[in-house]
């Protein structure tokens, strides 16, 4: 029998013990550590070269998204389910753009989240039904926009809120204190932003940005 091995990542202690506890008592799992934060787990997972991660995605100092592209650009193989009481588009669509094969809501079943972790681990992905319903939905707006280049399909909710506080001149700090995300996290979106849009400058892409449609002052 093939033993999964386990990180568990939440600010949260009750959460952590919670969890390690329900995992440690499947056979075919073993909690191998614990992080509190999203720095913590890029530092536990090099150490301890989990086979699947639970990923809280809100957390102080280093946010799970962000958390999650650092450690895949480390070890390609890992695997993620973020699970997170937030079910809103920019939470689901940055978590799985990061790479998240799994994503549950903490009031999910302890038979599903078993069996997520047993799915992901075997290379499948497993989202939960309610969460599923918005990606689709999600989806269908998209597919019916009219007027709007690949750029606007491209970006996330969360890269165009990011864009339009560019746009008023706010910098990467208060953009961070407005959207109540890290400045890393900004840098990041910004980062994607300009590869998205294929600009090199902030002036750039709120200039294409208010060209193509997707954004307005």
């Amino acid at each position: 029998m093939e033993i999964i091995k386990i990180l568990i990542v939440d600010d949260h202690e009750v959460v952590r013990d919670g969890l390690s506890v329900m995992m440690g008592r499947q056979e075919d799992f073993t909690v191998v550590g614990e992080a509190h934060n999203g720095l913590e787990a890029v530092e536990k997972a090099s150490e301890l070269e989990p086979d699947v991660i639970l990923m809280d995605l809100r957390m102080p100092e280093l946010d799970g998204v962000e958390a999650m592209r650092r450690i895949r650009k480390k070890d390609a193989n890992v695997k993620f389910i973020a699970l997170t009481t937030y079910d809103t588009d920019e939470y689901i669509f940055d978590a799985i753009e990061a790479g998240a094969k799994g994503y549950l809501l903490k009031d999910t079943s302890r038979e599903d989240l078993f069996k997520a972790v047993r799915t992901v681990h075997q290379g499948d992905s497993l989202i939960q039904p309610a969460v599923v319903s918005r990606v689709l939905d999600r989806l269908a707006q998209l597919s019916r926009r009219p007027g709007q280049g690949g750029e606007r399909q491209a970006l996330s909710d969360r890269e165009v809120e990011v864009l339009r506080l560019m746009a008023r001149g706010s910098a990467n700090k208060q953009i961070a204190a407005d959207l109540s995300i890290t400045e890393s996290t900004v840098k990041t979106h910004v980062t994607n932003i300009f590869q998205k849009l294929e600009v090199r400058h902030r002036t750039e892409a709120v200039t294409k940005a208010m060209s193509k449609g997707i954004i307005k002052l």
